[in-house]
């Protein structure tokens, strides 16, 4: 296996040095987050200039002894960007990478470019487990603990769905999925039924369409661990998921156990996706989208797909989410934002990938 193994990383490791003399896309990503964070503390209906904020910024990490030293910075703008739009970033940041990151894990695990959190149903179930949520509790932690909890039941109900002879095909798994998010997408259709139009309809209806207009450093906290423990295990299992990509039978050639590492995958992006959905609402197009952008930058190997996408989704999120804020005098919702530039933006990239392939062939 481990001959097997070798054999299999050195393509990998070719490509990773090709695609390394290529450095501005790396140096492009790393200044573009930066940059959309320091954009969207300077932006929004209180102005702000990149001075304040870094007095700001540096007064909320420095000790009061130092802090001393630094420009002065008035309480409003202080409390602006510590209070306000920090957590909101950070929180922005947090939704993006991770998304995008389950979105690239799953689309080479699975090997279908469709693929993503939305199409195998676990958006959909841990949407539905938040309503619940909303509806029934209004806390933060039941939001979380019943979205992980609706993202588990949707995978559970693509696992028997999609599982046939023994055997779980990757066709039937996305059908699986496609059924499985119409059933979730009608569960929650019955909650806003239910709900009081006075109090928890506004809250869900609003929820559902994505914002981070809620954020605080306890959502921050709270989706921290989950998301930081799915993402790190995802990047753990980076060259199986290269292993996976090039076919089932390849796979178990090479000694990988295709369908358990296929579902710890699928855990992974449940435990990711449900923590993202509980803070944020259901924000769509990042995991499909972003992952594509990030493969014609780096390249097909995941040591390196996974943290661009990473990257990449963090300063997409950020820009998005400063437009829906500062774009008009009420807040725009993010999923309406990212369907419009996602839906044309993949269509391109499915047309490019057409022409491409009519001209190889």
């Amino acid at each position: 296996m481990n001959a097997s193994v070798e054999s299999a990383r050195a393509p990998g490791q070719a490509m990773h040095a090709r695609r390394g003399a290529w450095s501005w896309p790396w140096l492009l990503m790393a200044l573009a987050l930066p940059a959309a964070v320091l954009a969207a503390l300077c932006v929004g209906r209180y102005p702000l200039a990149l001075s304040q904020v870094s007095s700001a910024l540096a007064r909320l990490a420095l000790p009061d002894g130092l802090a001393a030293w630094l420009p002065p910075v008035g309480a409003t703008e202080y409390r602006v960007v510590a209070q306000v739009r920090l957590p909101r970033v950070l929180l922005a940041v947090l939704a993006g990478s991770s998304l995008a990151m389950c979105g690239a894990a799953l689309q080479g695990a699975f090997r279908n470019p469709l693929v993503g959190p939305q199409i195998l149903g676990i958006s959909s179930g841990a949407a539905f487990g938040g309503c619940a949520a909303i509806l029934l509790f209004s806390s933060l932690w039941m939001t979380l603990g019943l979205a992980f909890a609706g993202g588990l039941l949707a995978v559970a109900i693509v696992y028997m769905l999609g599982r046939s002879n023994g055997r779980t095909t990757i066709l039937m798994l996305v059908l699986a999925g496609v059924v499985t998010s119409a059933f979730f997408s009608a569960l929650i259709s019955l909650t806003t039924y239910f709900a009081d139009p006075n109090d928890s309809l506004p809250a869900i209806v609003f929820w559902l369409m994505g914002s981070f207009a809620t954020a605080t450093y306890t959502k921050l906290a709270a989706a921290v661990p989950p998301i930081v423990a799915g993402m790190g295990l995802l990047y753990a299992l980076r060259f199986r998921i290269n292993v996976l990509s090039l076919g089932d039978e390849q796979a178990s050639a090479m000694g990988v156990a295709v369908e358990p590492l296929r579902w710890v995958l699928l855990g992974c992006a449940t435990l990711v996706v449900s923590a993202s959905v509980a803070v944020s609402g259901t924000v769509g197009w990042v995991g499909l989208v972003v992952p594509h952008i990030a493969r014609m930058l780096v390249g097909p190997d995941h040591r390196v797909l996974l943290p661009a996408s990473a990257l990449i989704g963090g300063a997409y999120m950020v820009g998005v989410d400063t437009v829906a804020r500062s774009a008009t005098s009420a807040e725009i919702p993010l999923g309406v934002i990212t369907a419009l530039i996602g839906a044309p933006l993949f269509a391109w990239l499915l047309r490019r990938a057409q022409r491409r392939g009519a001209h190889h062939a």
